[in-house]
């Protein structure tokens, strides 16, 4: 995992927070402590100020059929590991690089109602927004599950590790009543929120499973009183997900017991074969349900990670 600290990829956020500095947080682990203080100090340097924000970097997975001056929602995955690296470090430089990372992100992909757009296209003199539009959903005007999730996710964990920051708070809430506005009455997500095809598409258990996650950081963030009814959404979405979806599905199911069916990496009609995952366990949805129950059954102290 170690060489992967320097590639030029905003979504390292992601793999680094997660795999290596919860690694420190809960187990004290010098090695991931190191290596995860790595990645941040390389996605500092690819902070580039004339765009305002770290661009997802030629290393990303999208980055073959992008540009030089991309961006998208999913690069919020920088930002948690940056407050994490700017607590440890007391890097002021860091801090502040995570907060107009966030602050322009979210500015340039939460739509006026809420919604989310996944992907961006910037003029890379000027920074100026020259379209937006999606990698993974169905069109460039929909809202594919994951984008809302993920978004709902890094503002929630922004709100929940920096508390004196209001507008991460009111981020957050914006997007995850979007969410519980328009998610199904029975909380599974589809895998593009404006698929026509709906009901007869594919839901998203991991985009569904990252939603129940953020609810319980944004309840931590709120307090007891203000955040009960974002538990009891996460409460009842785990619970559903454990339900209808978590193996074995039937008394024949053969497969391992414990994996998260029914997650949809995307149905876009111009996605690339590898992508097009339909009804499979997601590794990360799989994380995402894993680390709500880890909370919910008090395993794992709720605001610790």
């Amino acid at each position: 995992m170690l060489p992967r600290a320097q590639l030029r990829t905003a979504f390292k956020g992601f793999g680094f927070y997660h795999g290596a500095a919860l690694g420190s947080i809960l187990f004290a682990d010098q090695i991931a402590h190191d290596a995860a203080l790595s990645a941040a100090r390389s996605l500092e340097q690819m902070f580039d100020p004339k765009l305002g924000l770290i661009p997802l970097g030629q290393d990303a997975e999208e980055a073959s059929a992008v540009g030089t001056a991309e961006s998208s929602i999913d690069s919020l995955q920088a930002t948690g590991l940056l407050y994490w690296a700017s607590d440890q470090l007391g890097e002021q430089r860091m801090e502040e690089i995570s907060n107009a990372h966030m602050r322009r992100v979210l500015d340039i992909h939460v739509r006026s109602d809420n919604s989310v757009i996944q992907s961006s296209t910037l003029d890379p003199q000027t920074g100026k927004v020259l379209r937006t539009h999606t990698h993974k959903g169905y069109s460039d005007v929909s809202t594919w599950g994951r984008a809302q999730a993920w978004a709902i996710l890094y503002t929630a964990h922004a709100a929940m590790v920096r508390p004196k920051e209001p507008l991460w708070r009111e981020y957050a809430v914006r997007v995850l009543d979007w969410w519980i506005d328009h998610v199904p009455t029975d909380l599974v997500a589809y895998w593009d929120f404006d698929d026509p095809a709906i009901p007869n598409t594919s839901r998203d258990t991991a985009a569904t499973a990252i939603a129940a996650a953020a609810s319980l950081r944004l309840a931590s963030a709120l307090g007891a009183t203000a955040g009960a009814k974002y538990r009891d959404f996460a409460e009842r979405t785990v619970a559903k997900l454990v339900s209808a979806y978590l193996t074995p599905i039937v008394p024949s199911d053969e497969r391992p017991p414990g994996m998260l069916t029914g997650g949809c990496f995307t149905r876009k009609a111009l996605a690339r074969d590898i992508d097009t995952a339909h009804d499979a366990e997601l590794i990360f949805g799989s994380y995402f349900l894993f680390e709500a129950l880890a909370i919910l059954t008090g395993l794992v102290t709720m605001g610790r990670i």
